[in-house]
């Protein structure tokens, strides 16, 4: 691996230029953030994603848009020169979505407003802000003449829902691609080097429903017959493997006197290796009742394979601990157990570099926030791995 100082690339410079910029950054993050964009509103995800793709084009982004019929627009910019100079040099995908788990109107309760050194608000940090941070660290290397490569920013609308229509433009993009980073939150202050793979199954259990007092005997169980199900497939948590299966959601029956003839469940499944897809599955597939009189239905798979620390992956973040030495501030990885679009293009064997995005906490929850102080020193992190990877 070739060092930083070899590749010229000007990290402080680069650090001055995001400072200058933070302003415009944060404007562009609130304007996204105001534009609410729920999973299942194609219409509003659709709105949010004409804005991004206005800006993007106004910093010289060649456009595409991939219209879905029921589900958020995905959004393709490229960026750089298609002179011959730039044909020879290895292209980078950056990943992101815009849509989010907050239905419309959420901003009554949860203005997007800045307060207490942060930037407060639904999506703010899940993970508009990691967009924002995206264009504008494209502009600093247009400005700064630095973009040495074509880049591809990918933005889509159904991230939160598992990326059903996105996920094959997302890795056909990938594969011809050098690199993919994904702009997500940090983990803490740390860029992620892998993720576990996720999968969803659901159980039904038919039994026979009978008097609870008058013809007990008569009757099948079908709660019952669920709670054994349910101890069975929670018992293959392995913890120290790092594997994890989570009985979310179970409900059965309809009164208290009554032997319930139906129950069903929803079981969340973290897997950390890719080989640990296929075992769980024969495993679901191998449940039988307990109880012959009851029968079960058992659909789900893995949605998201992991992502796996690979040599290439790695190569990536020790280039980005050493710019972030550069720029003054230590760089850590680390691994977590939910998954991203990045969990696609890792699968493929492209090195994918996750949590490039902004860094605050509350993803998902009341108090999502970002910290303004790291916008900037990491938007230049992001603008030099685009310029230097």
């Amino acid at each position: 691996m070739s060092s930083v100082s070899d590749n010229s690339i000007p990290m402080r410079a680069l650090l001055a230029g995001a400072r200058r910029k933070e302003r415009s950054l944060l404007d562009l993050t609130r304007k996204l953030v105001q534009a609410e964009s729920p999973s299942d509103t194609k219409s509003a995800v659709d709105a949010c994603v004409a804005l991004a793709a206005a800006h993007l084009k106004q910093l010289g982004g060649r456009i595409k848009l991939h219209r879905q019929a029921h589900h958020g627009n995905v959004l393709e910019a490229h960026f750089g020169s298609r002179s011959a100079r730039f044909q020879n040099q290895e292209k980078i995908l950056l990943l992101g979505h815009l849509d989010t788990v907050w239905p419309l109107g959420t901003l009554q309760s949860m203005p997007c407003r800045v307060r207490e050194g942060r930037l407060w608000g639904p999506g703010t940090l899940d993970m508009k802000a990691g967009v924002a941070m995206a264009a504008t660290a494209i502009e600093l290397l247009i400005e700064a003449r630095l973009l040495r490569r074509e880049i591809i920013l990918l933005l889509n609308g159904d991230e939160e829902i598992g990326s059903p229509v996105s996920r094959p433009i997302t890795e056909d993009l990938a594969r011809g691609c050098s690199a993919v980073y994904v702009l997500e939150p940090a983990q803490g202050l740390a860029y992620k080097t892998a993720r576990k793979g996720i999968g969803d199954w659901h159980i039904v259990v038919k039994g026979i429903a009978a008097h609870a007092g008058v013809d007990f005997e008569k009757g099948a169980n079908a709660l019952l017959e669920l709670a054994r199900v349910i101890e069975t497939v929670s018992g293959w948590t392995d913890l120290k493997r790092g594997l994890t299966v989570s009985v979310g959601v179970a409900s059965g029956g309809t009164k208290s006197n009554v032997v319930p003839a139906s129950a069903h469940a929803d079981i969340d499944v973290r897997i950390p290796r890719l080989a640990d897809g296929p075992r769980i599955a024969r495993k679901f597939a191998a449940l039988r009742p307990t109880d012959p009189r009851c029968t079960l239905v058992v659909t789900g798979q893995i949605n998201r394979p992991p992502m796996e620390r690979s040599r290439g992956t790695v190569r990536l973040f020790r280039k980005a601990h050493l710019l972030a030495r550069e720029l003054g501030f230590e760089l850590n990885e680390a691994s977590t157990g939910g998954g991203s679009d990045g969990n696609f293009t890792a699968a493929l064997g492209i090195p994918t570099l996750d949590g490039m995005g902004a860094v605050g906490e509350g993803a998902h929850a009341r108090h999502e926030s970002v910290l303004i102080e790291h916008l900037a020193p990491r938007t230049a992190l992001l603008a030099g791995m685009l310029a230097n990877a």
